[in-house]
């Protein structure tokens, strides 16, 4: 059968690499630690789960399409106006329709050599052409960035702090990208890790979005809050952009379960306080640990690490990855990334951690 006898997709689909979710399984393990997908160790808010039960009572009901009680959740604790905020099908899904809104096939998007791959899937899926811009020390750099914008581009991702570098962009510095770019050019700042920073000169986006009429943040329930498997994500954006998204996206787009848990989780905030304690102390000790090892690893703000091996002499991270999978302990490949000889680990528990940099301690000096 030739390819005339059968639908075809559209320009740029099938130039998409199918995004990969990080391991779950070390396969002969007696026990195994994920650490691939940048989980919180802490699971989820208990309160989250008692609202996800009583919801779990009504599911023959339709949910709020407004997904009312999330938003004046999240307006609650950011000090936000409701109306300001879209929620969603976790970020990856406004991700999605930003790109779907605001570009057209022969438009640009732009985003960094190391930035999250669904940015480049979501450009190409709309017809538009990824432009990847080189990073300095595997931080995004703005003067790069902006010389890389011509009068096609319309999208620019920006993921603050990134993944899986964990570098982040200081706050003057994102706003003089912003200041740097055309008006009529979307600034997205994905802050996805934005609650585990504790930076200064950090910030999630929100002053600038509500100073601004082309920026938008989007932010997420997966990691800190530990409802990953419920996806729930979120954005605030002028309202125009809001308007725009919400022509577009599905009408019951964010579950009834996924509303009320949210709503409890963003509530709980000395689960929160709990969740970023224990990240602070064993992102530290980490990061120690695998350096006295001889490893580098890239100073992280999220909660997670990307740790560097060797490129040759045995002690690759591929055979790093082998080794460490036959005790138990996976970790995220990130040759995707741009960085074929490292490996990305997230905080795990103190069980975890410790197995892991004595498993790595075996495997430098064995």
């Amino acid at each position: 059968m030739s390819l005339a006898d059968r639908p075809q997709p559209k320009s740029g689909v099938m130039d998409i690499a199918a995004y990969v979710p990080g391991r779950e399984t070390a396969p002969g393990a007696a026990k195994v630690w994920k650490l691939s997908s940048n989980e919180t160790p802490l699971g989820p808010s208990p309160a989250a789960v008692e609202a996800m039960r009583a919801a779990a009572e009504h599911l023959e009901l339709y949910p709020d399409g407004q997904a009312t009680a999330l938003r004046d959740a999240i307006a609650r604790t950011h000090g936000l106006n409701p109306e300001n905020i879209l929620c969603s099908n976790g970020s990856d899904e406004l991700l999605g329709l930003l790109a779907h809104v605001y570009l057209n096939p022969g438009d640009e998007g732009i985003f960094t050599e190391h930035g999250f791959l669904v940015y480049r899937i979501q450009i190409l899926a709309n017809g538009a052409t990824p432009v990847v811009v080189k990073e300095k020390d595997e931080r995004a750099d703005v003067d790069a960035i902006l010389a890389a914008v011509t009068e096609r581009t319309k999208i620019v991702f920006l993921a603050n702090p990134n993944n899986p570098t964990g570098t982040y962009l200081p706050m003057d510095e994102v706003r003089r990208l912003q200041a740097g770019l055309p008006k009529q050019v979307l600034l997205v700042l994905d802050a996805a890790y934005a609650e585990y920073v504790r930076r200064n000169d950090y910030e999630s986006g929100i002053e600038l979005v509500s100073s601004s009429q082309n920026v938008v943040m989007t932010r997420t329930f997966s990691k800190i809050y530990g409802l990953a498997a419920l996806r729930i994500g979120w954005m605030y954006a002028p309202a125009h952009i809001v308007d725009a998204v919400n022509r577009v996206r599905g009408p019951f787009n964010v579950n009834a379960l996924a509303i009320a848990a949210g709503a409890a989780a963003m509530g709980d905030r000395a689960h929160v306080e709990k969740a970023i304690a224990h990240n602070d102390q064993w992102l530290s000790w980490l990061t120690g640990e695998l350096m006295a090892l001889g490893l580098h690893v890239t100073p992280s703000a999220g909660n997670f690490l990307l740790i560097h091996f060797p490129e040759n002499g045995g002690r690759t991270a591929e055979q790093a990855d082998a080794f460490l999978l036959k005790r138990g302990y996976v970790l995220r490949r990130v040759a995707a990334y741009g960085f074929p000889n490292a490996l990305r680990m997230s905080v795990g528990t103190e069980e975890a951690n410790r197995g892991v940099v004595a498993a790595l301690t075996d495997f430098i000096g064995g």
